[in-house]
């Protein structure tokens, strides 16, 4: 089915969480006044992105009072946002969250915690172990996480489990000054998203955050991504933003039919070699 995607490139403050709960909410308020189907923000946008020490500080568990709040606020707009999530054995993810009609349709853990450059994740986060597709009432979606979607088995994995569209979260500082004078991780990102919709026929939603943090400052350039790897809109770069795009059930169509690289994929042949290669490793 058709429907609108708001992306909420919003800047939310470093370990803030009644405070960026309140601009999460004035985001889906906007979101459903504009009359959005769905609404994505970016990764750890609950709670900001460099925590280090503060994680056990802003964890929320997915039955605490603020997620509660968003599921109630689903009923009129689904909703993917991400947060740090404490389990009951206090272990603590970074993850998002996907809430429609109330309920949790999908809960992901980012499986891919980057320990370079500027990023230390894994020393404060649990790793995820799954990707899982999952049904919504726009089709099947999965959901990544920044660094998740630059494995390329990740999105595939969704892909090959039947999602359409690919939710990507993202804290992505900008680095990197081309001769072009632009920075280099936009150019990296805005490739990414759309060599992965092409080559997966799938929409991709990236969200990605803005806003300077602990000296290091966020890019933003959220995009809605079709299936062509055509970009339907972007979002500003450096700076905070909040669009809308239509996703159309016919540019899906199309795609899948004029470049049928999803129906000719042969998991079996990939298996196979996979196992073939792991054996070899072992060796």
């Amino acid at each position: 089915m058709d429907f609108t995607v708001a992306l909420a490139q919003i800047k939310p403050k470093l370990g803030c969480v009644t405070d960026n709960c309140a601009v999460v909410e004035a985001a889906v308020a906007r979101g459903i006044d504009e009359k959005a189907d769905l609404i994505l923000f970016p990764e750890l946008a609950l709670t900001g992105y460099f925590l280090k020490d503060l994680v056990p500080e802003v964890a929320l568990a997915v039955g605490s009072p603020e997620i509660c709040r968003l599921r109630e606020l689903s009923r009129k707009i689904s909703i993917g946002v991400g947060f740090v999530e404490v389990t009951a054995d206090y272990r603590f993810f970074n993850s998002a969250v996907y809430l429609e009609a109330g309920e949790i349709k999908h809960l992901h853990r980012k499986v891919y915690l980057p320990t370079y450059g500027l990023f230390d994740e894994q020393r404060y986060m649990a790793r995820g172990e799954q990707f899982r597709a999952f049904d919504t009432r726009f089709g099947r979606m999965g959901m990544l996480i920044c660094e998740d979607m630059w494995h390329l088995s990740a999105p595939y994995i969704l892909a090959m489990d039947g999602a359409t569209t690919l939710l990507c979260l993202s804290s992505s500082p900008g680095r990197g000054i081309t001769e072009e004078e632009k920075l280099g991780s936009t150019i990296a990102w805005q490739k990414l998203t759309s060599t992965t919709a092409m080559f997966l026929n799938s929409r991709v939603l990236y969200c990605n955050r803005a806003g300077y943090e602990d000296g290091v400052n966020f890019w933003g350039g959220s995009e809605a991504v079709a299936p062509s790897g055509a970009v339907i809109e972007r979002g500003r770069v450096l700076e905070e933003d909040f669009f809308t795009a239509k996703m159309e059930e016919g540019e899906l169509r199309r795609e899948r039919i004029f470049s049928p690289m999803m129906r000719d994929e042969s998991l079996s042949v990939t298996l196979k070699e996979l196992r073939r290669i792991d054996r070899e490793r072992e060796r």
